[in-house]
């Protein structure tokens, strides 16, 4: 039996109520990215909380006929009401469930000061007709939630130098730029510096299999790369979503956004994240607290004498060589990847993960010229370099020994001299130039 159109049952109660229709009004906790189901409808998860019930949310299945009608939550706090929605249990956990042929819902923003008679843009599944009881519950609902965060209250979300690979990783960023490829990929950042891993690779094998660049090769045109945050790691984040639409209705650039549950991995040994089914996010306002502080500690960063240098490498970096230009700034690689002119002089801390020829015997010509690829990597980018000819010859002092040159090669590619003749090393030092 159904509720009446303006009767609402808190979750509490509603969760004694077991196959039966209820009426629920909640804040939106998180949700999780829309799909389509094995049939013909499209599927997405909403957790919601109210004063009676904080502590886990409750979920609420959502099925309708198709993407556009699923709810579209623009911040954590949004209100929801929901009608006509069976409550069940499964595994022992309660949930509700909505359906399509007889379940509504409105979406209202939770930010007091807003009107209450007026729909988010999220619009509406089937006809919501607006009641002054709904106002007043509304005005309720928001009153409380100023002195409840709930955006990043219930979970213990890290940054990104907090980093780690598996399963459940919680992170705040936040979107920069979305792209279609074969998969959907988000370029997200907080402001912080992915740590450095260990680089395992056979370096003989550096012509036929070099280091990629990139964990997932992204083409963005070049204004819109030279926008990207000159400090900070831009981290890439597939969604195994399958939906071209997702992006038009869901993904949202220059919004902070807080993830519930990502696989972090290492590709290539380079940091990338993925979303799974369980997956679950929501987007934050500006003034939330967690953004907020994000911000603040940027800003600092960016004002600081040494806020180009790596998070990883601080207070100083452990192998630091002695430099020509002297005067020539600091900065990082993403930085002078993005400079305006051709041509430019830059001092960066970096790490020399690779080298070709691997073989010192190779590093010169039959006639007698350097020639070197390094690839180069910080928390920003990673690249290539070369060394050549003149360049080379000041580099490396002259034309040293091959065992001098063995030792200078094991100390760019910070590797041990017990393993400086082995095919597979492991490029582990902090910093070097």
């Amino acid at each position: 039996m159904s509720q009446r159109r303006d009767d609402y049952t808190s979750i509490v109660e509603a969760m004694t109520l077991i196959n039966q229709k209820v009426n629920l009004m909640g804040v939106v906790l998180e949700t999780s990215f829309p799909r389509k189901t094995k049939g013909t409808d499209y599927f997405c998860l909403v957790k919601i909380i109210d004063q009676s019930y904080q502590s886990r949310g409750l979920s609420v299945n959502i099925f309708t006929e198709t993407i556009e009608k699923l709810p579209l939550v623009f911040n954590a706090g949004d209100i929801i009401l929901l009608f006509n929605v069976r409550m069940k249990v499964h595994n022992s956990v309660v949930h509700a469930v909505f359906n399509k042929n007889f379940s509504s819902f409105a979406l209202f923003d939770g930010k007091e000061g807003q009107l209450c008679d007026t729909l988010l843009e999220h619009l509406c599944y089937l006809t919501y007709l607006h009641r002054e009881r709904d106002e007043k519950l509304i005005l309720g609902l928001r009153k409380w939630l100023v002195d409840h965060s709930i955006g990043t209250g219930l979970i213990d979300f890290q940054s990104l130098k907090d980093i780690r690979e598996g399963d459940g990783f919680n992170l705040v960023c936040k979107i920069l730029r979305v792209v279609r490829e074969d998969e959907w990929i988000l370029l997200v950042w907080d402001g912080t510096d992915t740590p450095p891993v260990a680089i395992n690779a056979r370096l003989e094998d550096e012509l036929e299999t070099p280091l990629p660049l990139e964990s997932v090769p992204v083409r963005l045109p070049r204004d819109i790369f030279c926008k990207l945050p000159p400090f900070g790691t831009v981290l890439r984040v597939t969604l195994n979503c399958g939906n071209e639409k997702l992006g038009m209705n869901v993904l949202r650039t220059n919004r902070w956004v807080k993830f519930d549950n990502l696989r972090c991995q290492l590709l290539d040994s380079l940091w990338h994240a993925t979303h799974l089914p369980t997956t679950r996010f929501c987007y934050l306002r500006d003034e939330d607290h967690i953004v907020s502080q994000r911000m603040r500690e940027y800003d600092k960063r960016i004002k600081s004498k040494w806020g180009w240098m790596p998070l990883s490498v601080l207070p100083w970096p452990t192998h630091v060589t002695v430099t020509d230009h002297f005067e020539v700034p600091f900065v990082s690689l993403m930085k002078a990847l993005v400079h305006p002119k051709v041509v430019g002089k830059f001092h960066c801390v970096v790490r020399v993960v690779a080298s070709f020829p691997w073989l010192v015997e190779d590093y010169r010509s039959p006639t007698g010229v350097y020639r070197i690829r390094l690839t180069l990597e910080d928390p920003t980018a990673r690249l290539h370099a070369y060394l050549y000819a003149e360049d080379a010859e000041q580099f490396f002092g002259g034309y040293p020994s091959l065992d001098v040159l063995k030792r200078m090669r094991n100390l760019l590619l910070g590797i041990c001299e017990s393993d400086g003749d082995s095919e597979t090393s492991t490029s582990n030092q902090e910093g070097l130039f």
